[in-house]
């Protein structure tokens, strides 16, 4: 495409080495940074340069026009007084640009490999809240935005590592030629009183946020999240930190445990002791599809022999590749275990309250639990919002690591019943003593 005129718009520093073209373009970080603003404007000036340029912006799920960037835009073609006369018409669903161009707003969910298809032929893709789309959504995309002169482009305040996003334009291989910068609050300086104050009211009120919401770093505690507030009570009053082994009290170890042949099944396994009324979880791991080998040679590694193996109610069902229950698999390595019964229904919301009422007395070794404490930040209810209700929890990465260590707190809570903290449950549970 060849350029036709400009539009003259000031840009803060940090997004001018996304200004020259290239084929993927990202900017990531807090609130504030203008990030949504930068490439509402930038698009705008591109339907200006090139006329009859088609544009999408896509978000992963957009079950309306409210979610989407179109206000956004519309605001700025408002700022900058271009309307019908300069070539700009906004219509309920689209924007039309000059030289018959085209800005239209998609979810990518809604997309299957042929209706994909229609945006064969696009200049540009700006994918909106980046850290939300899929592996499945970029596959789709990035082969069908290949015209010449195509451009990619992604904002997003990442949330994990593994957001595809992330793997894609921070990873150690990203695309060539791709351009990624860091924007906070702090590269804006048109940053307005209103959002300076939100941010410091941000840093005094709710700490363990602020560096997600504000500095870009990766989200530890999800908002709404069953354990979010107990773990940030946790860290002010200083019970994450050095918490080693007692050598005295009895290790347990408690598992959630994943299939052995599948890729997003996961095994989590959280190591404690119970010590008078503190619980000191001292371990944590967590392994994809990997045989119970693996996972009985980070045990022997990490000199948890001894352990007592705490498994869930399925820990006697077969597995599908050993043809062995778990529970075997770990009697025949030389390890104790117990099995906690069927818990029956409404097991789910009990174990929650449970661990809610033990968290409280609970330490954590904070270079060890680390990964398993994202888990837990991150445990949260699913919502049905057209019903305003909830659904349970949401079953995602961190479902493993949290329903492991909600069997913590049922398994002491047989414990307190017993009388007893370093004894286990009165049940039949041969080889435990």
């Amino acid at each position: 495409m060849t350029p036709n005129r400009t539009l003259q718009i000031k840009t803060a520093a940090v997004f001018e080495p996304l200004l020259a073209p290239n084929r993927w373009k990202g900017a990531w970080g807090g609130r504030g940074s203008g990030k949504s603003h930068f490439f509402a404007e930038m698009l705008i000036d591109d339907a200006i340069r090139f006329p009859g340029l088609r544009a999408a912006c896509i978000r992963e799920v957009q079950k309306s026009l409210k979610q989407s960037s179109k206000r956004l835009i519309e605001d700025k073609l408002q700022s900058y007084n271009l309307g019908e006369a300069a070539g700009f018409k906004v219509y309920r669903e689209v924007i039309e640009t000059p030289g018959d161009g085209l800005i239209i707003f998609t979810g990518m969910q809604d997309h299957t490999a042929d209706s994909i298809k229609s945006l064969e032929g696009f200049d540009r893709a700006w994918i909106e809240e980046a850290q939300s789309i899929s592996h499945r959504s970029l596959e789709l995309l990035t082969p069908t935005i290949r015209k010449e002169g195509s451009e990619i482009w992604a904002s997003w305040n990442p949330s994990r590592p593994t957001d595809a996003i992330d793997q894609l334009l921070r990873g150690e291989n990203i695309p060539t030629g791709a351009r990624v910068v860091r924007a906070n609050w702090s590269d804006n300086p048109w940053l307005s009183s209103v959002l300076l104050q939100e941010k410091d009211d941000c840093f005094r009120m709710t700490p363990d946020r602020y560096p997600h919401v504000w500095e870009g770093e990766y989200a530890t505690v999800l908002e709404g999240a069953y354990y979010a507030q107990a773990l940030s009570q946790a860290a002010l009053e200083q019970r994450i930190g050095f918490f080693g082994k007692d050598p005295i009290n009895k290790i347990y170890a408690f598992w959630d445990i994943g299939g052995t042949s599948s890729r997003s099944d996961a095994t989590a396994v959280w190591v404690a002791q119970f010590i008078g009324e503190e619980v000191r979880v001292i371990d944590y791991y967590e392994a994809v599809g990997q045989s119970f080998d693996t996972h009985i040679g980070w045990m022997r590694q990490r000199g948890y022999e001894d352990a007592v193996c705490v498994l869930p109610h399925d820990g006697r069902k077969h597995d599908m590749v050993y043809k062995v229950t778990p529970e075997s698999f770990l009697r025949d390595a030389g390890f104790i275990t117990d099995v906690i019964p069927n818990q029956g229904a409404g097991a789910v919301m009990a174990r929650i309250e449970a661990t809610r009422r033990m968290l409280p007395s609970v330490r954590f070794h904070d270079e060890n639990t680390k990964h398993g404490r994202e888990a837990l930040g991150w445990y949260h209810e699913k919502r049905d919002e057209a019903r305003n209700m909830g659904l349970g929890p949401e079953h995602d990465w961190s479902s493993h690591g949290a329903d492991a260590f909600g069997m913590i707190a049922i398994y002491r809570r047989g414990l307190v019943k017993a009388d007893s903290w370093d004894q286990p449950l009165r049940r039949n549970m041969a080889g435990v003593a």
